[in-house]
């Protein structure tokens, strides 16, 4: 039996980093071409709301581009036109050129939503599309407080929508309308055709094609994986599907399995491609910058994996009761070259950006240098956060 190749696990990690652009320094200015290179190569940014600090999809961006600003990001959507937003796993700006191959997932997305949500949502929104689509195409965009009037809106959940609302995410997820702008966060939603460009609105992909590039467009972006984790990037494809396509690509020689080196020296199976693995013997030792990351970021969003990979045991501790909670609600892993070394709670107020609370990873020392690295790093985030100052509650740096 021919011997699998062995991916040792700091050749694993930098490979993984390197493929999420947190491996070398990130100097580009952060806007405009620059900023559409980072979004293709990282695939999508995922959108969150939570706003603690910065934004996530800011964060996840300003770490990859120090010089980069929340502008940018709106300016790409909005006006340029080179992102869409849509869903992957979550809420997520995309590539503009990617549209194509999201035909499949707003097919998928429609059959599940009429299938799911006459269960999960409040009843009457099927009756409100019709009237939805009407308004949109005779007066234009429209955010969810515009549509609706008269009708009972609560407040005891996020996902407790009026119908007019949840009827304005169904026809943005089944790809009917699209998201043409933000104001603050709320989202206003147009015809696609009058938001997405016709080059990219009108070339057709078929189901097989859609299917291929979703699976190695992730395999590029993530260095290695198995079927399941190429499957769940962009959420596209079926379980089924991906393990189909691995044993067809594998079979014809354009992918290989592996034995990548977890953490802890246990070997898990995993595909990547000859390219792939003739890139890490060329790639630079790690940058020695401490890293403020989004608890979103791409590289960790898959927390079975992060744990793997890099020992790193990261929860939002959402459903903890507070008196159990070790780190609090709503903490920022830290990275240094190849590690994660620990978590930081700090949270804009004012004019301030207050650091209430530092945890080393164990086995991490935080000697002079490594503390002013994290203080250096905290400064410039205050900078993102738009904050004139940085301070520091007693006792902040804790024991690993």
């Amino acid at each position: 039996m021919t011997q699998l190749p062995l991916l040792r696990n700091t050749q694993a990690r930098r490979l993984f980093l390197d493929r999420h652009l947190l491996l070398r320094p990130g100097s580009g200015p952060g806007t405009g071409a620059d900023l559409a290179g980072v979004l293709t190569d990282l695939g999508f940014v995922q959108i969150d709301s939570v706003n603690t600090l910065a934004r996530s999809h800011d964060l996840i961006l300003w770490s990859r581009r120090g010089r980069y600003r929340p502008q940018a990001l709106d300016d790409m959507v909005a006006r340029h036109r080179s992102g869409f937003e849509h869903w992957t796993h979550d809420a997520a700006v995309i590539p503009m050129q990617f549209y194509p191959f999201w035909r499949l997932k707003f097919i998928r997305d429609e059959a599940r939503m009429r299938r799911h949500w006459p269960k999960w949502r409040r009843e009457g929104w099927r009756s409100e599309i019709d009237t939805v689509l009407r308004r949109i195409v005779d007066h234009g965009a429209v955010s969810s407080r515009d549509v609706g009037e008269g009708e009972a809106r609560t407040s005891s959940g996020w996902w407790d929508w009026h119908p007019s609302k949840t009827a304005l995410e169904y026809l943005w997820r089944s790809g009917q309308l699209a998201i043409c702008h933000r104001r603050g966060f709320r989202k206003f939603y147009d015809l696609s055709e009058r938001v997405i460009p016709s080059q990219y609105l009108n070339a057709h992909r078929e189901d097989d094609e859609i299917v291929d590039w979703a699976m190695s467009a992730a395999l590029d972006r993530l260095g290695f994986g198995t079927a399941g984790e190429l499957a769940a990037f962009f959420a596209i494809v079926t379980r089924d599907e991906a393990k189909d396509w691995c044993v067809r690509a594998l079979a014809s020689g354009r992918i290989l399995e592996l034995n990548v080196e977890m953490v802890d020296g246990s070997l898990r199976r995993c595909f990547s491609t000859r390219g792939l693995l003739d890139l890490v013997a060329s790639l630079p030792r790690p940058s020695t910058r401490v890293r403020v990351l989004s608890p979103f970021d791409p590289a960790l969003r898959d927390r079975a994996r992060a744990e793997r990979l890099f020992g790193f045991h990261y929860r939002i501790e959402v459903f903890v009761p507070a008196a159990k909670r070790r780190y609090g609600y709503y903490v920022f892993p830290i990275m240094q070259g190849d590690r994660l070394i620990g978590r930081v709670d700090a949270r804009r107020s004012s004019a301030t950006l207050h650091v209430s609370a530092f945890w080393p990873e164990a086995r991490t020392i935080m000697g002079a240098g490594r503390r002013a690295a994290l203080e250096a790093e905290l400064t410039r985030l205050a900078r993102l956060a738009g904050v004139d100052e940085v301070r520091y509650s007693q006792g902040w740096l804790r024991e690993a």
